[in-house]
C-alpha cells in the first residue's frame, strides 16, 4: 500500500452540488489520488478538477482552500491525504 501523506482538511461541504472544500496544508495536483477519512467517512478518488473562487487550477499548495468535487458525503474535520 503506497504511503498516504496528509494534505487537508474538509472545512465545508456543498450538499446540493457534492463540493467539498479543502483547506491545503501541502500541494495538490489535478491526477493525484486521494484519501478522505474521518469518522462516517473513508473513500479514494482521482482529483479531476478543482477550483479557487470560480477560478480552475492544475496545481493548489498549502494556505490554499479549494473546490473539489466529491463522490461521497464528506464532513467538517474530514482528513484529506495525497495516496
Amino acid at each position: 500500500m503506497a504511503e498516504e501523506k496528509l494534505i487537508g482538511k474538509i472545512v465545508h461541504y456543498y450538499n446540493n452540488i457534492q463540493v467539498g472544500v479543502i483547506e491545503l496544508s501541502g500541494v495538490l495536483n489535478v491526477n493525484d489520488t486521494i484519501r478522505i477519512k474521518g469518522n462516517a467517512t473513508d473513500f479514494e478518488q482521482e482529483v479531476e478538477s478543482m477550483q479557487m473562487e470560480h477560478e480552475e487550477l492544475k496545481k493548489a499548495g498549502k494556505g490554499q482552500s479549494i473546490g473539489l468535487k466529491v463522490k461521497e458525503k464528506v464532513r467538517e474535520g474530514d482528513l484529506v491525504y495525497k495516496v
